[in-house]
């Protein structure tokens, strides 16, 4: 019997109650657990699994998978790690070995139920039905070299992966490309007699200030056009004078 089967190949009913429970998995995860749903095929279900606190498997994420069968939820799924662990009752293929996937199976058993036993399996294993014999013996004879062993493989293999932050690196750079650079002064506008300055607050330089209420408005400033043709019109009239007296 093939072990992968697709949609196409599981009874309708069957296809809806898995829907329905994915779903569920995926709006309310167990802990530790995330469940990544492939709709075109619900008879191949991945799952990533934290690795439980104080154990050697602590700081790992594992994936594994569970494939279900034609007859599924007649017969079990078959259970895989496709991450590598070192584990007893995971073999080095990563077949997972444990009660509830076959002589304890049960139609009404759910996904839920499977992920939650495979999760436990990393914090309470069961080296008396090892898949994995040097695992199994150590874990029984030697816990310490058992454990060693075990971070070992998580931090080759299954090391959650760091949030590395850039923005202490962009600092830095922007840090080095403005060090040695001379700082730039913006100098305000200068405006001489008789021009004119613009801007968001500007108002003409050369305008009368308003007359404050109740006192007498400001002279106008003698320093504009108007003090500049006065002059000239004296010449002109000290001229038509002299030219007056010749006459």
């Amino acid at each position: 019997m093939s072990l992968k089967a697709t949609n196409e190949n599981l009874p309708p009913t069957v296809i809806r109650q898995l829907a329905k429970e994915l779903k569920n998995l995926d709006d309310s995860p167990p802990e530790g657990i995330k469940v990544i749903v492939n709709d075109d095929d619900f008879a191949t279900i991945f799952a990533d699994i934290e690795g439980p606190a104080g154990t050697p498997y602590e700081n790992g994420i594992f994936r594994m998978k569970l494939i279900l069968s034609r007859d599924f939820p007649q017969s079990p799924p078959k259970g895989f790690f496709t991450t590598k662990i070192f584990h007893p009752n995971i073999a080095t293929s990563g077949e997972i070995c444990v009660n509830t996937l076959k002589k304890d199976w049960n139609p009404s058993l759910g996904l839920r139920h499977v992920l939650l036993v495979v999760r436990c399996l990393l914090i309470e294993p069961f080296p008396e039905s090892a898949l994995n014999e040097q695992a199994g013996k150590l874990l029984l004879e030697n816990y310490e070299e058992y454990a060693r062993h075990a971070r070992l493989y998580t931090s080759i293999h299954a090391l959650r992966p760091k949030n590395k932050s850039k923005s202490g690196a962009i600092s830095e750079s922007m840090t080095a490309l403005n060090k040695g650079q001379p700082h730039t002064v913006l100098a305000p506008i200068s405006t001489s007699t008789g021009t004119k300055a613009f801007g968001p607050n500007s108002q003409d330089r050369n305008a009368a200030p308003s007359a404050v209420s109740g006192g007498a408005p400001a002279a106008p400033r003698k320093d504009g056009p108007l003090a500049v043709k006065v002059p000239v019109d004296k010449k002109k009239m000290d001229a038509r004078k002299k030219s007056l007296k010749r006459l």
